[in-house]
């Protein structure tokens, strides 16, 4: 027989800057979670189209490389996953609406609203 492997809750991280998809995804795998890391809308667009119902959490930033922006993005993730934990975050005012449940943070956050944001999604 085989043994019943624990969930294990996913996030997606989706941030043109290394450093900072780095630092998130190091967040979240000390919270037990699976990390995939995008560094454009495109890529997580693909990764949504595959694993959307999987996910518990996106984490984007608004400026992103590609054609396609962060919240733009949220709106994809909310279509294929309408119970996805989504936040936008932006060193800038956000100039679009964001679609219904998704949170934006303006930089800079603290770590520890990461962590407790990631605690409230493995819940939900």
């Amino acid at each position: 027989m085989g043994q019943s492997r624990p969930f294990t809750a996913t996030a997606l991280i989706v941030e043109d800057d290394p450093m900072q998809r780095e630092m998130l995804s190091l967040l979240l795998e000390e919270s037990g979670y699976q990390v995939i890391q995008c560094e454009s809308a495109e890529a997580a667009e693909r990764v949504l189209e595959k694993s959307a119902g999987a996910l518990c959490l996106m984490l984007t930033d608004v400026q992103l490389a590609g054609r396609m922006n962060g919240v733009e993005l949220a709106h994809v993730a909310k279509g294929r996953n309408p119970k996805l934990d989504i936040i936008v975050t932006s060193g800038r005012p956000l100039m679009q609406p964001l679609p219904d449940g998704a949170k934006f943070w303006a930089k800079p956050w603290a770590p520890l609203d990461v962590l407790r944001e990631a605690e409230i999604a493995q819940l939900s």
